[in-house]
């Protein structure tokens, strides 16, 4: 992997990352930008415990341009975009309508490919690969800001999920405080500990195991399960099976195997509802197309150990993967439960949704 860092015209960060050492990115910016003008301010909710960023100039962020004004590809035949180059393999860089910004973290965007009509799942292996040390490269970057406390790498995919922009990226957030979600894991973690002096996510990957009936996928050195209390119709989760805090302890073979396995999850995610209630959808991507398969909207998103206050080694990486569609055509919508009191009736059976994960293994 090659690593090129430059700058925009307005003076945000740009990162290439080229399968090929002999990559030159020397190409400059020359949209004539207005610097960069944040108000994000994070509030902090007395009552819940919880912060909230307020970010108003997102207002005027860019919304479902065109495919052939798409901000995301690269600049050719003379329209520029957010990436200078007529071609990349990887790309990363400061988000021009940050929700975090300055003393309240760092918004960044993550290029996956050139193809404005491709998607994650299409990726190669060697691709898959490189923005995975684009992950990792980008975690130990961002852990080194001021500040910051934990550092999140996600996708959203599909319009379904309220997704602007449709060339295939995703998103890393530097947070300046411990996430909700990972304050309660944390919590959890210190109780089973206390309780059995175990480590709850060990005992959580074994039981899965031993009970075989939610496992989707395992590999050598990776498993894939729906959990036993999945909040969401079609979810699993990605586990090394060696305990890491963070994407930066990952050993080589984790990395080598794991475009393997998430490439095939995210093609299986693709298959769930073929033939299901009137057949096939419409919107397949290039690689699901070829299998007869519709494209399936989901959100992807690592959680990794915080970085200093409330950090535990006894924390583990892995990845959520899932899917707002509970049926062909029919959504999960969070109303009065989930959004008002956070308490998730999932329709689809874990156990029925992992068979269906298994049935729909690609060829």
């Amino acid at each position: 992997m090659k690593k090129t860092t430059t700058r925009l015209a307005d003076g945000r960060e740009l990162i290439y990352y080229d399968l090929r050492d002999d990559a030159v990115r020397d190409e400059r910016d020359h949209r004539p930008l207005d610097p960069v003008a944040t108000a994000s301010e994070i509030r902090h909710d007395r009552l819940l415990g919880d912060s909230v960023a307020i970010a108003s100039h997102r207002q005027a962020r860019t919304y479902h341009p065109p495919a052939d004004e798409c901000p995301l590809c690269p600049s050719r035949d003379g329209r520029l975009s957010e990436i200078p180059a007529p071609d990349y393999d990887v790309a990363v860089f400061e988000n021009r309508f940050p929700s975090l910004a300055g003393d309240s973290g760092r918004c960044e965007v993550v290029c996956f490919t050139p193809d404005h009509d491709a998607s994650f799942a299409d990726l190669s292996e060697e691709q898959a690969a490189l923005v995975l040390e684009a992950w990792t490269d980008r975690t130990a970057e961002l852990s080194q800001l001021p500040g910051v406390e934990q550092v999140f790498c996600f996708e959203n995919r599909g319009a379904e999920i309220g997704v602007t922009l449709g060339h295939p990226h995703g998103q890393i957030y530097a947070y300046p405080f411990i996430t909700p979600r990972t304050e309660r894991m944390l919590t959890s973690l210190a109780a089973h500990r206390e309780a059995t002096g175990g480590n709850l996510f060990d005992d959580t990957v074994a039981d899965e195991l031993a009970d075989g009936r939610r496992i989707v996928l395992e590999g050598e050195h990776w498993v894939v399960f729906v959990p036993y209390a999945a909040h969401w119709p079609y979810e699993v989760h990605l586990y090394p099976k060696r305990r890491v805090p963070d994407l930066l302890a990952l050993d080589e073979a984790a990395r080598t195997e794991f475009p393997q396995i998430y490439l095939e999850v995210l093609r299986r995610f693709d298959r769930i509802f073929v033939g299901r209630d009137g057949g096939k959808e419409e919107g397949a991507s290039r690689g699901a197309r070829a299998a007869g398969a519709a494209r399936t909207p989901y959100i992807a998103a690592w959680h990794q150990a915080p970085l200093r206050a409330g950090r535990r080694e006894d924390f583990a990486l892995h990845l959520e993967l899932f899917t707002i569609r509970r049926t062909s055509g029919k959504l999960k919508f969070l109303a009065g439960s989930e959004s008002g009191m956070n308490v998730f009736i999932n329709d689809v059976p874990p156990e029925a949704a992992a068979e269906r994960l298994r049935e729909v293994a690609s060829e």
